[in-house]
């Protein structure tokens, strides 16, 4: 708990200093460009007033040398250009001063960070980078990568290249290629409970609406829309949209119009073609490096906080300090005991106890000695928990 808490606080510490540093250069660039429109502004000023006495005084009252002379004077005392040259000295030792924080806060050794006894089976990771090139669409990318690392060719191009296929032909309006798919797998979408082949029956019929053959539209809804059980109400507003032909964008029914209806199915056959690959919808690489971004400076600080500790992580079993990622990056529901700080685990499970608050087994087991006492008190309540009746979670 100590280290997590000093950890927290050096991390507070060495983001300060960076914002401190950045704000400095800030403040320099403002003052030196207030520094800068000041003098400018002055001598501008200056010169019009010399100007104006010129083209008002005729001869042979108008000395322009006096004149002249006296905005020389003027600029002479002033010294614009030493004032200038102040402001952006020290606007320039502010900006050379920052780089060098930013180079010692930001340390650009991640070895410190990651564990050098893990042997990685190359074919594996050459298959997962292969992958990331063929689900992005780079099949030429992909190719040249299996050639150069003399790899077979990896099991998901061909199924990812009919993907690319139904959606670029989604990007020009055809719902064929698409429409297709989703009737060949229209059992398993409705066991995904997906209503992709709904979503895409709803275009087609307003692609058809649009070239302005109502009776071909409703021909279509009663043949493909209607079949659906849940289509009832959908089925109403589409056919209801017919009578706004030609103005549809000024009808109620001007949702139909939105490319959004476009965009959503394309995520959504995205997907579930993933799905039905088993594939996860996002690539698993990219997930991997975008937690590890994350994850990589707190690593990097818990080993500079810690190197006088003599502690060696390469051997532990769990991240030595607690790592926070983004919503999209918990997959999994994971139990820390509240007592204990001990994640749970197959040997120590969450248990709830009668009062309805949970601890890890192991701590229950402490409380009551290892079982040598029948009941206990909550720490969270004053209820006197039994043994006996604490139950074990499963997430």
């Amino acid at each position: 708990m100590f280290v997590q808490f000093s950890l927290t606080g050096y991390l507070r510490m060495e983001l300060k200093s960076i914002k401190d540093a950045f704000d400095r250069v800030a403040n320099k660039q403002k003052l030196s460009y207030s520094k800068t429109h000041e003098i400018v502004q002055m001598l501008t000023q200056e010169i019009e007033k010399a100007l104006s006495v010129i083209q008002e005084e005729a001869p042979p009252y108008l000395d322009h040398r006096s004149i002249v002379a006296d905005v020389k004077k003027m600029f002479m005392e002033v010294a614009p250009v030493n004032q200038l040259e102040a402001a952006e000295k020290e606007l320039n030792v502010a900006l050379t001063k920052y780089p060098k924080v930013l180079e010692k806060q930001l340390n650009p050794d991640i070895s410190k960070a990651y564990r050098n006894n893990v042997e990685f089976d190359t074919h594996v990771v050459n298959q997962i980078i292969a992958n990331f090139f063929y689900r992005q669409g780079m099949f030429e990318i992909g190719d040249c990568f299996v050639a150069e690392t003399g790899e077979s060719e990896c099991s998901t191009r061909q199924p990812f290249m009919e993907m690319y296929r139904i959606l670029e032909a989604m990007k020009e309006r055809n719902l064929e290629p698409a429409l297709s798919w989703a009737a060949a797998n229209s059992e398993k979408l409705k066991q995904a409970r997906s209503d992709l082949e709904l979503r895409l029956r709803s275009l087609h019929f307003l692609e058809i609406a649009q070239g302005k053959n109502s009776e071909e539209a409703i021909i279509y809804a009663r043949k493909h829309i209607s079949v659906f059980a849940d289509s009832l109400q959908e089925t109403q507003k589409l056919v209801c949209s017919l009578l706004w032909s030609g103005k549809l964008d000024t009808s109620p029914y001007s949702e139909f119009l939105s490319p959004a209806l476009w965009d959503n199915a394309v995520k959504e056959l995205t997907r579930q073609y993933c799905n039905l690959l088993g594939e996860s919808s996002e690539s698993p690489l990219s997930i991997t490096m975008t937690a590890g971004t994350q994850t990589l400076p707190v690593l990097l600080k818990y080993m500079n906080v810690m190197a006088n500790k003599k502690l060696d992580w390469q051997s532990m079993d769990q991240l030595p300090v607690a790592v926070e990622l983004s919503e999209e990056f918990q997959f999994h529901s994971v139990f820390v005991c509240p007592v204990s700080k001990e994640q749970s685990s197959d040997d120590n499970p969450p248990m709830m106890m009668s009062c309805g608050h949970v601890l890890c087994k192991q701590t229950i087991n402490k409380m009551s000695k290892n079982g040598s006492k029948s009941s206990f008190k909550c720490p969270y309540c004053p209820t006197d928990v039994d043994i006996s009746r604490c139950r074990q979670l499963h997430f």
